[in-house]
């Protein structure tokens, strides 16, 4: 990475230590990236590193410096309509599906920009009024949010190369046995609370906390693995329509879908495209890059369903911060023996909708999820790509249906008598 040395900044407290730790994971995520890589967007739904760069650094620059930093001078004037990414009251934006045209400004130029935000910032942090400081924490869990979002586009673009790079070297393979059948936890029902709730950070999508009645049911004890997807391919399971929603059949027909993204058949083998290049499938691990279509036919073909987000929440009794979650820059994936966090996002069967009295804050800020609330389906529990600390048991993250280029897995649930 090519950035010139910041100036001595005052001593860090906690936010400033933290804001600087993430700016610095951001950055070595991405150190392994030529200029080219950086740029090339591969489809519409993902964006180049370049972009998720910049972009992070647009946020604090304009929601903390431009506003809360007397005579804060912007670093580029045309830069946000470069890197603004949906934010209608920040006024006119770059169209999303020519990002990767943007040649310039060049990495190194979007580095210096970083350089330059992250030096203004912990600069200005020991006279920042507490709303600034809520939007520096705000933005270091956008941020995080897009360190997963950056590996996995990088991963979806490498995957467009015959080369099939490798973003980082793989780790060595320690054996692992294969998995005991599911464990089913069987779970009472009746009310519960669900939802944030304390005074640590949360998305305003994560509130208020509120009550749910659930019926009694069961959810497995771990997500489904790859070897047990195999098993789905090997009995037809993409070609019976009577396990598939119609949209999601419609989708596998028109889009030719026969296993997860990025796996390959290699002489009656699975393989799969990783960020440490193409390996062999480990059968023992959590399958990963589905969708929700996929997800809802395999819970049918196994006679169980989907979880709601609501007998998710209830039942996940581990530490948030546990399991295989990022913790550095290095070859990630799903592992074997996963709990209730890291490894894959599970979808739930519960649509993203406001909870009962969600208001969306004022400001640009406000416009973070509320707008978004339509059309798209709740995951829960984080991934090997999600950086760790940052998920709680109220997180809830969403994607539409057929999107699978995140690192999306399954857990199963069933009625009683099932």
């Amino acid at each position: 990475m090519r950035m010139a040395a910041p100036a001595p900044l005052p001593t860090l407290d906690a936010l400033g230590r933290r804001f600087a730790a993430v700016r610095a994971l951001t950055e070595a995520l991405a150190a392994p990236l030529s200029d080219a890589d950086a740029t090339v967007q591969s489809m519409e739904d993902a964006s180049p590193a370049k972009w998720h760069l910049a972009h992070t650094s647009w946020f604090f620059e304009s929601f903390v410096l431009r506003d809360h930093v007397p005579g804060y001078t912007l670093y580029d004037a045309r830069y946000p309509f470069l890197f603004n990414s949906y934010y209608e009251a920040e006024g006119a934006r770059h169209a999303r599906p020519r990002r990767g045209m943007l040649s310039r400004p060049s990495l190194d130029e979007v580095l210096a920009f970083r350089a330059a935000v992250t030096e203004a910032v912990l600069a200005a942090l020991p006279a920042l009024p507490p709303t600034a400081r809520a939007l520096i924490e705000l933005g270091c869990h956008h941020e995080e949010q897009h360190q997963e979002l950056l590996l996995t586009d990088i991963l979806h673009l490498f995957a467009q190369n015959p080369l099939e790079p490798a973003l980082f070297t793989p780790d060595p393979k320690v054996p692992v046995g294969m998995p005991g059948p599911i464990r089913w936890i069987e779970r009472p029902g009746g009310i519960v609370e669900i939802g944030h709730q304390g005074a640590g950070f949360a998305f305003d999508a994560e509130g208020p906390r509120h009550q749910v009645l659930l019926q009694p049911y069961a959810i497995a004890d771990r997500p489904i693995t790859n070897g047990e997807w195999a098993a789905f391919i090997a009995d037809g399971g993409y070609r019976d329509a009577r396990h598939w929603l119609s949209d999601g059949w419609a989708w596998v027909r028109a889009e030719g879908i026969e296993a997860p993204l990025y796996w390959t058949d290699e002489d009656g083998v699975w393989t799969r495209f990783g960020l440490d290049g193409r390996r062999a499938i480990d059968p023992a691990a959590p399958v990963t890059h589905i969708s929700l279509y996929e997800a809802d036919a395999y819970a049918s073909w196994a006679g169980a369903r989907l979880p709601t987000e609501a007998e998710w929440e209830a039942a996940a009794d581990q530490p948030s911060d546990s399991g295989n979650q990022l913790d550095r820059a290095e070859a990630v994936e799903p592992r074997p023996g996963g709990g209730w966090y890291g490894d894959v996002w599970e979808w739930t069967g519960s649509a993203f909708r406001p909870y009962p009295g969600f208001r969306a804050a004022e400001g640009a800020v406000g416009e973070y999820n509320g707008k978004f609330m339509s059309g798209q389906f709740v995951l829960r529990g984080g991934s090997c790509a999600t950086p760790r600390g940052h998920v709680r048991r109220s997180y809830r993250n969403f994607f539409y249906p057929h999107q699978r280029w995140q690192f999306t897995g399954v857990r199963l649930a069933r009625d009683p008598g099932v």
